[in-house]
């Protein structure tokens, strides 16, 4: 018989809801990739297609693993505002494996400090439940909103690299790494094994 699935917990912060996918968070979630200002340092907007399977494959991550990125609920003023959470990387680095945290939240909810919030909430859970030694995140390095949020919840840069999945030369291709230690405690606690 086959071991259970973890349970997907929802976490909440003092204004917001991280909690699992629902289908009737795909539509605001496609709006959301479709916004050119979104995805600016991303290689292009996501067509509808390409944005449902994403939130596929957080959805399964969420219900297989316990953990991942999280639809994210604004409570009694918007339903779904984008997602924040902890994800093993899927490439090739001098750096992973590794959990990173990330975040994409629709245009209207920027500038409110929401990001760094349930970003530090989904590193808290990280470090207390995950038993994590550290987390990392990175970005294109000419993405300075979302460096700030990395600084906001105590990430220091730890160096720039080629992101691999993009081509040589491209815009983006320049990465910066952040880096992010767990508290003292939690760091003799054994962590997740990646896969």
């Amino acid at each position: 018989m086959a071991p259970p699935l973890p349970k997907t917990p929802t976490l909440c912060t003092q204004r917001l809801l991280l909690r699992p996918w629902t289908d009737g968070d795909y539509e605001p979630f496609a709006a959301l990739n479709a916004d050119p200002a979104v995805m600016e340092h991303f290689p292009a907007p996501l067509g509808r297609a390409e944005s449902d399977r994403f939130a596929d494959q957080a959805r399964r991550r969420l219900a297989e693993d316990g953990f991942g990125f999280w639809a994210v609920e604004l409570p009694e003023t918007a339903p779904f505002i984008g997602f924040v959470g902890i994800a093993a990387t899927t490439f090739t680095a001098d750096f992973t494996p590794c959990i990173e945290v990330g975040w994409r939240l629709a245009r209207e909810f920027w500038g409110q400090g929401l990001a760094p919030e349930a970003a530090a909430r989904a590193v808290d859970f990280g470090f207390s439940e995950l038993h994590l030694k550290e987390i990392f995140s990175f970005t294109a390095t000419a993405n300075s909103r979302s460096m700030r949020v990395m600084e906001k919840i105590g990430m220091e840069p730890a160096g720039l690299f080629l992101h691999p999945g993009l081509p040589s030369g491209h815009r983006l291709e320049q990465h910066i790494l952040y880096r992010l230690a767990a508290p003292q405690e939690a760091q003799t606690r054994k962590g997740p094994t990646l896969k």
